[in-house]
């Protein structure tokens, strides 16, 4: 098969080389260890269960189960990008985890210049990471690896610049990452898409199809996510009674979302039947509606409502909203990133506005006060802030969010649009053999000549 002149014989190597001399140029300059890490500073009377380590380590690598098998696997649903959904993910996490690393760390230079290197920058370079891997949810099968690469060299410090705006200056509640992660990778992300709109995809693309292996395999990424959501929600909360709450709501939201997705998956079905992308997708709505509000004294109840109610959102997006933006709007949100992280991102926040304006001393004691300046740095009293002051703060960051990721989605859309970034042809989308030497058995001839039906959501 004669491919087209996109090859990445050259233009792979250079731009990995590029990337790496600036990291390694950076790390060299400015990255030490940090002081559980530098032996200098450690002796033989150190206890070494004081070691950071020994708190921020199992989440990192609960959250790096999530990163690399969780959200690759769940990419893989398209029977002709396996390879693709998967090893793309692979390369664009491992980059944009290295850059985060000193994009993040610009931010926290200590006294002597430098970035202490610890593992909880790891984890926080991991939730950037997922920023990414979101927004990569949107192009999936229609950009190749450079284009992969440069849009995480631009998101992550994008991202950055944002997280640190947000926290130092609005200072909100955000443990689970709803307005920071989740509505920024979505509006980046969609924004990204635009830009790169292609109208002889328009109409579906006879490849965009899936089979029963890719289905299963997206499932089992399903399921990784599921299982850890409550370490990604959790991990960042006050260690103690916040985090407690944080891995308890996680598990309710996420229970009650998926026992909806089922009965609203056969409920909608023209035929009565379940479909595997709402199983796929809707099921983990419940891990970020509860997101903004995690570690709050919300009640089990409410955390409950959550789920549900951002299923419901979810699984109604997937059927209707999808559609209406790639119809009218031209945005091609190949897996439905705005149902499953922008809609209910904000249902998310806007439930956390609501717990920050009913708390009171009948929920979180006659220590309310220190409570809340534990959970929203806002509300101290050196601040001056009220609860109603608080929840202005919490839409001004939602609003500053949405609308510094739709810039730089847009910017970077027009970035990847330059010719030397191999972007694939309309007909060589969503196929592997475009970019991976593939297997004997690999067969893309019988691909369907339709897309998808309308009954059975892409995931």
């Amino acid at each position: 098969m004669k491919q087209p002149s996109s090859s990445l014989k050259y233009r792979l190597p250079v731009l990995v080389v590029i990337l790496e001399v600036l990291l390694l140029s950076l790390y060299a300059g400015f990255v030490t260890y940090d002081d559980n890490a530098n032996a200098k500073l450690q002796s033989n009377h150190t206890d070494p269960m004081d070691n950071s380590l020994y708190k921020d380590y199992l989440f990192f690598t609960d959250v790096q189960v999530m990163i690399f098998i969780g959200f690759g696997c769940l990419l893989a649903f398209m029977r002709l990008y396996g390879f693709g959904g998967m090893v793309f993910n692979f390369l664009t996490a491992t980059f944009s985890i290295q850059w985060a690393l000193l994009a993040q760390g610009f931010f926290h230079f200590h006294s002597d210049g430098k970035i202490h290197l610890g593992v909880i920058n790891l984890l926080n370079a991991e939730f950037a990471c997922a920023v990414v891997l979101i927004s990569f949810g949107a192009v999936l099968g229609k950009t190749s690896p450079m284009q992969l690469l440069v849009m995480a060299f631009l998101e992550v410090p994008m991202f950055a610049v944002t997280e640190w705006a947000v926290l130092k200056y609005l200072k909100i509640n955000d443990a689970g990452g709803s307005i920071l992660i989740h509505l920024f990778a979505c509006y980046f992300g969609l924004a990204v898409t635009r830009v790169l709109y292609r109208p002889g995809l328009s109409d579906g693309h006879a490849k965009e199809s899936t089979c029963y292996q890719s289905d299963i395999l997206s499932v089992m990424g399903t399921l990784f996510l599921w299982v850890f959501w409550p370490s990604f929600n959790s991990a960042l909360a006050l260690p103690g009674d916040d985090q407690h709450r944080a891995i308890l709501h996680t598990f309710i939201g996420l229970s009650s979302s998926t026992l909806t997705a089922f009965a609203l998956s056969a409920l909608l079905s023209k035929r009565g039947k379940l479909t595997m992308a709402d199983v796929q997708n809707v099921t983990l709505a419940g891990g970020v509606t509860v997101g903004a509000s995690v570690d709050m004294m919300i009640t089990p109840a409410a955390a409950f409502a959550l789920g549900v109610l951002g299923c419901t959102a979810c699984m109604f997006g997937y059927k209707y909203l999808t559609p209406f933006l790639a119809r009218r709007l031209r945005i091609q949100d190949q897996c439905g990133i705005h149902n499953l992280h922008g809609l209910t991102g904000l249902i998310s926040c806007f439930a956390g506005i609501v717990a920050i304006l009913l708390a009171s001393e009948d929920v979180y004691g006659p220590s309310m006060l220190p409570a809340l300046q534990r959970l929203i740095p806002g509300i101290k009293a050196g601040e001056g802030r009220t609860a109603q002051q608080q929840a202005l703060y919490q839409l001004a960051a939602i609003a500053a969010t949405i609308g510094a990721s739709l810039a730089g989605g847009a910017l970077t859309g027009f970035v990847l649009k330059l010719p030397c970034l191999a972007q694939p042809p309309d007909e060589f989308c969503y196929d592997d053999e475009f970019f991976f030497e593939v297997p004997a058995d690999y067969d893309n001839t019988g691909a369907s000549e339709t897309p998808c039906s309308p009954d059975e959501p892409k995931a």
